[in-house]
């Protein structure tokens, strides 16, 4: 890969976080006014139809029939739970705390793929898999009480089941393209929650059409952007960037909502996101081993 393609995955992946912040922020203004699973459904309605016009100017349709169905079911069904989780959460928290404990999710992925694939983990690994979790426990309970707020316990639930997605979606992607992973994940999105929500559906009031038009496009931005990132440039080097969406979910925690961030929350968020990239380093450090190696013996 060029230096030039590096640098456009990362702004890419720059860009992706801030999409993905201003969908989260759209979320947390319309759960305000209509049930989460109406906006759950709000949220894969209106990005169907950036993938099919994707489709059509690619004319890439037969990518978007699933291989593995039982495997996209599953996962569809995992991303629900997720989403139903993280919109209760930023309802009650604000964006800055709900990412803080959510980006907890990379330490998770490292160790279920330890504990469910088997994966080699190190004691190095492994003791920022533990910092970090402390972390969450501190921003879990911002006040220093013993009470933990079921909020807190969502956000850290949907980080859970992204970890989650993120094994089944390593297995999808041996015989699924990018594009029917995506697709079907959001029709399944759709279909479920808005099944769920229909008994209860509330009619959407006229002044919510521009929340619901920058909730489709900023979430299919997101999506296209991060896809992008991750084929410009390498996953450990592109990964870290992704941490930026603490700071825009405070920035628009401050302009929206006028609300700033407690000492405890910011100091457990560092904490977080420190662990984070420790995780990282250590991974992109263990995969240069063998070629520094075979460089080393070379005569």
């Amino acid at each position: 890969m060029t230096q030039k393609s590096i640098l456009g995955g990362i702004l890419a992946m720059l860009a992706a976080a801030a999409a993905f912040a201003v969908m989260d922020a759209a979320m947390k203004h319309l759960v305000q006014t209509y049930p989460p699973l109406q906006v759950a459904s709000l949220r894969g309605l209106t990005s169907i139809p950036f993938f099919l016009l994707a489709t059509a100017f690619t004319g890439r349709w037969r990518a978007l029939v699933p291989v593995n169905w039982m495997g996209h079911l599953a996962r569809g069904a995992l991303g629900i739970i997720m989403l139903l989780a993280f919109i209760y959460a930023v309802r009650e928290l604000s964006l800055g705390t709900a990412y803080g404990i959510f980006l907890c999710a990379p330490l998770l992925l490292t160790a279920l793929s330890a504990l469910v694939l088997r994966e080699q983990v190190g004691l190095h690994r492994w003791f920022a898999v533990a910092c970090g979790l402390i972390g969450v426990i501190v921003i879990l309970n911002p006040e220093g009480r013993s009470m933990v707020t079921l909020a807190g316990l969502m956000a850290f639930g949907a980080a859970l089941c992204y970890a989650v997605a993120a094994l089944m979606i390593r297995r999808l992607a041996r015989t699924e393209s990018t594009l029917s992973i995506g697709f079907s994940y959001m029709l399944i999105i759709a279909v479920g929650t808005g099944a769920a929500a229909l008994p209860g559906w509330v009619p959407l009031l006229g002044e919510h059409w521009p929340w619901i038009a920058v909730l489709g496009v900023s979430g299919a931005v997101g999506q296209y952007l991060i896809v992008h990132a991750f084929r410009c440039a390498p996953a450990s080097v592109i990964a870290p960037f992704e941490y930026s969406a603490l700071l825009w979910g405070i920035t628009l925690d401050w302009i929206v909502w006028s609300a700033i961030p407690g000492a405890r929350m910011l100091a457990g968020a560092g904490v977080v996101i420190v662990s984070g990239l420790y995780v990282i380093y250590r991974e992109h450090r263990i995969a240069l081993e063998p070629v520094i190696r075979v460089s080393a013996e070379r005569p």
